[in-house]
């Protein structure tokens, strides 16, 4: 026994003895003389045996916490008590008081007589230590955290102590925040952002903070939960449909930083010729970007058809040509050699190696078919040499693009280069006509449907912005930057975007975000802290999940392996952990239980939980309101809190409806479905857009008239000038 405990003190302490002992379990009779309501004996009224209440088992390294999970009565002989003559009682049944406990931990005394509670049990107790009830400062130290910076709320069951977390731990690794709806979910994510933002703003050094919250928000109800902090610290971004909201900026995720898997899932390209097409597309119009001079792709967009069209009819021509395959390839020469002498006059001048080649292939090219021509419009059969010899004087026109100002070759589909989004259509349907056959047709197909989701005025103003963004000011605006007029928080309200494409702009936003923090870990060989939470999580990231909803997950689940080395974490809230991805759920190091009454999502809840918690974890279907039960690595054992009260203007918009004061009139209910309706159709906004043109018109009127009026006050009063002659 070391000096954790004297026997005065254990012995005035103790309320029953061990009775079995399991890994998972230890099973203990609790004297007859134990308290039965209250217990006294700790210095402070502590209300014993309750469910949930800790107890002590005392050994060689301090003392075993165990957190009691059941309590019952088990008829018995009496028992025969120390120092008392009980041989002579009549042996009759006697109801002797029985509990279950979980252990969970070590709790140790330190040099300076505090106290400190380590997880996990290195030497379990025997049968017949001795249980005893901690103190009022033991059961402090117990659900203190040393490490904690900031209060999420009290222990109720530990003397309403309050419970703290290291933000490094809470959300240095990811965290689940999980619970039926109503439960406290969005109060408690809301509220630990706020909470730990404001006790860093007490111990800040620098101006300003340098802390990072993306929240990705599908149902706007984080609209007014941070208004308090200014908009300096807080940076809200959604779909505008007109410019009358102003407390929100347009959301801008240009087409051109999507990546090829994105623009695949968006477009549903089919593997056979439409995702070749659409993914060259890309390329060319990025290299187009990088080449500065947009007639180049055009130049090698055609070089690279027509260079195809030759391989595949060189593939098809049998040793000695025939007269068949020869007719189906003479318009297509023909359409090559005008098509040529065509895009000379779109050739740059320089650099003078490119112009070289070009007129190099275009003579080459005229003396190939002039040598076959033996007749206006006849022609002799082409040979095999022929034909190489023409794709050879392509290719090295090719080359001489794709060495043009740089190393090009480093450019894929997936490179962030702007482009105009107005010229991918085209030079896809153009790329596929110079493929020839039926290729035109199926890319028709494609472009028929990208057009369509493009002309969703809320689409459209996402991904093709009036007013474009650069990539650097896209990472400041959305990131973060050191800069005072940039965010601690980005709150993106995601409630407007399609439902039919709302996951491609999750995952767009969600990598974009993770590949930046990974070049930033790069360059500059350190990490930068960010936190992404996503709410509503089982909508994207379900387990069995189609389409579009497949990018999302995937970009999630690398983000959830990956994420924290870079120093990128998520938060999740959900109120389906049963629909949740398995590989991000297993990747969360900390869960915040809300109540949750399913049973499947139970039953996967006390799968996903690391410590054996069957009795805390059976509590989950009654939580109330604002109590859950937080365990994982951000605490150092599992305790039930009863989280912060968070005023109601900092609240998310997820309360209940007010059916009762509707139905009685208490609260009013305009109903104006003409208002609904127009918005709905888009008429408020055509006729604002009208209102406003008339106004520019009338100020253009009234300007034109000022200047056409004479100068000469006098002039102006001359009768002459009101006739209508």
């Amino acid at each position: 026994m070391n000096n954790l405990y004297d026997f005065d003190e254990i012995r005035n302490l103790t309320i029953g003895t061990v009775e079995s002992v399991s890994p998972t379990e230890i099973k203990v009779m609790l004297e007859t003389n134990a308290p039965q309501n209250v217990a006294i004996n700790t210095g402070v009224p502590t209300h014993f045996p309750k469910i949930n209440g800790y107890v002590l088992i005392p050994n060689e390294q301090g003392a075993l916490v165990a957190v009691i999970h059941w309590i019952g009565i088990q008829h018995s002989n009496y028992p025969k008590r120390k120092g008392f003559k009980d041989f002579d009682l009549i042996d009759l049944p006697f109801p002797l008081r029985k509990m279950s406990l979980t252990p969970l931990g070590v709790l140790r005394k330190k040099k300076d007589n505090s106290f400190e509670i380590e997880r996990g049990v290195y030497s379990f107790p025997s049968v017949g230590d001795n249980v005893i009830l901690p103190t009022d400062r033991q059961l402090t130290a117990i659900v203190e955290n040393p490490d904690g910076k900031f209060e999420i709320g009290r222990a109720p069951i530990a003397s309403n102590s309050s419970i703290r977390v290291n933000p490094d731990k809470l959300f240095g690794r990811h965290l689940a925040v999980l619970g039926n709806t109503g439960s406290g979910k969005s109060c408690s994510v809301a509220g630990m952002i706020r909470w730990s933002l404001q006790e860093a703003e007490k111990n800040k050094t620098n101006e300003q903070l340098n802390a990072r919250f993306i929240i990705l928000d599908p149902n706007g109800e984080y609209f007014d939960a941070f208004n308090d902090l200014g908009d300096k610290k807080v940076r809200k971004l959604t779909v505008k449909l007109d410019d009358t909201d102003s407390d929100f900026e347009q959301l801008k995720i240009p087409a051109w930083m999507w990546n090829s898997q994105e623009w695949i899932n968006f477009s549903q390209a089919a593997p056979g010729a439409q995702r070749p097409l659409l993914l060259q597309s890309l390329l060319d119009l990025k290299k187009g970007h990088q080449l500065s001079d947009s007639n180049l792709v055009k130049i090698r967009s055609f070089l690279v058809s027509s260079k195809n069209s030759l391989n595949a009819y060189l593939a098809d021509l049998p040793t000695t040509a025939t007269f068949g395959p020869f007719m189906g390839m003479i318009g297509i020469l023909q359409n090559i050699s005008t098509d040529i002498n065509f895009y000379t006059d779109l050739l740059p001048s320089e650099p003078i190696e490119l112009t070289d080649a070009y007129e190099n292939l275009n003579t080459n090219f005229n003396q190939i078919l002039s040598s076959r021509e033996w007749q206006t419009g006849r022609f002799n059969s082409f040979s095999h040499t022929d034909i190489n010899n023409m794709v050879t004087h392509i290719e090295g026109v090719l080359n001489h693009i794709d060495n043009f100002e740089g190393e090009i070759s480093e450019i894929n589909p997936d490179t962030p280069l702007h482009f105009e989004l107005n010229d991918l259509i085209p030079y896809l349907e153009q790329l596929a006509q110079n493929q020839g056959g039926n290729i035109l047709q199926f890319v028709q197909m494609l472009s028929l449907r990208m057009r369509f989701l493009f002309a969703d005025e809320r689409l459209n103003g996402v991904v093709q912005p009036k007013e474009d963004i650069s990539l650097v000011d896209w990472l400041n605006l959305y990131v973060g930057s050191n800069n005072a007029e940039n965010g601690q928080i980005t709150l993106i309200d995601l409630s407007l975007i399609p439902s039919d494409i709302i996951h491609i702009v999750v995952a767009v936003l969600s990598r974009l975000t993770f590949e930046a923090i990974q070049r930033f870990r790069k360059v500059y060989k350190k990490e930068l802290p960010t936190t992404i939470v996503l709410e509503e999580a089982h909508t994207f990231l379900r387990e069995f999940s189609f389409n579009n909803s497949n990018i999302c997950l995937e970009t999630f689940e690398r983000i959830a392996r990956e994420g924290r080395k870079f120093g990128l974490s998520m938060v999740l809230s959900s109120q389906r952990p049963s629909e949740l991805s398995q590989t991000v759920l297993s990747q969360c190091n900390t869960f915040l239980l809300h109540r949750i009454v399913n049973d499947k999502d139970q039953d996967l809840v006390k799968r996903l939980v690391p410590d054996s918690l069957s009795g805390l974890l059976k509590e989950l279907p009654i939580l109330p309101s604002r109590k859950a039960i937080l365990v994982g690595w951000a605490f150092p054992i599992p305790v039930l809190v009863e989280m912060r009260f968070l005023e109601k203007e900092h609240q998310p918009r997820s309360n209940d409806p007010d059916f009762w004061k509707v139905w009685t009139g208490e609260l009013e209910r305009e109903v104006d479905w003409n208002k609904i309706a127009d918005d709905w159709q888009g008429k408020n906004r055509k006729e604002n857009t009208e209102t406003e043109q008339e106004k520019q018109d009338s100020e253009g009127e009234e300007e034109e008239r000022t200047n056409l009026e004479p100068e000469d006050n006098n002039e102006k009063d001359n009768p002459d000038d009101d006739l209508p002659f």
